[in-house]
């Protein structure tokens, strides 16, 4: 299984997915980590990603996704997948992807973000994120992310069962 944790950015998405594979002692991939060099020169200056940006890194995604799989290696990825598009592209075909949507409020990612530092994506970065997010309806556990780690890995464990 993957479980692909996904929100904007100061969502928790590292955070909650670190914590989650330690405990399960599956394999923790950070997105962010998979960016072109010209992307994340964008993503530090706060100029949005376009889909054309996004495109080979959600591609190089899929491929981490499809490894994982094909050798029964369980992964959490720390992924923003802000839109339904993006959600099916990195998963098409490919079994067993859960997501879980780390719902946060737009104060609080402003806040988390302003306390950064040295991230990729800082607080320039939020507006146009909050504006690209499609939140999920039904492929996807909604998680409150100004819950504590440990009650959301509890949920997440016990939605899917590991």
């Amino acid at each position: 299984m993957v479980i692909v944790l996904m929100g904007p950015a100061g969502a928790g998405k590292t955070t909650v997915g670190t914590a989650l594979a330690g405990q399960l002692g599956w394999t923790f991939v950070d997105a962010d980590d998979y960016h072109p060099p010209e992307n994340l020169a964008k993503l530090k200056a706060g100029v949005a990603l376009t889909d054309s940006d996004r495109g080979p890194w959600l591609e190089q995604l899929r491929s981490l996704i499809a490894r994982a799989l094909d050798r029964r290696e369980p992964m959490v990825l720390a992924c923003s997948a802000l839109t339904a598009a993006y959600r099916v592209r990195l998963t098409d075909r490919l079994h067993p992807v859960r997501f879980v949507y780390l719902k946060t409020p737009s104060d609080v990612l402003a806040a988390r973000l302003a306390c950064r530092r040295g991230h990729v994506a800082g607080p320039a970065i939020l507006e146009s994120q909050l504006a690209t997010l499609q939140e999920p309806t039904d492929e996807a556990l909604t998680l409150d992310g100004t819950a504590d780690v440990t009650t959301n890995i509890g949920h997440i464990r016990l939605e899917f069962g590991v």
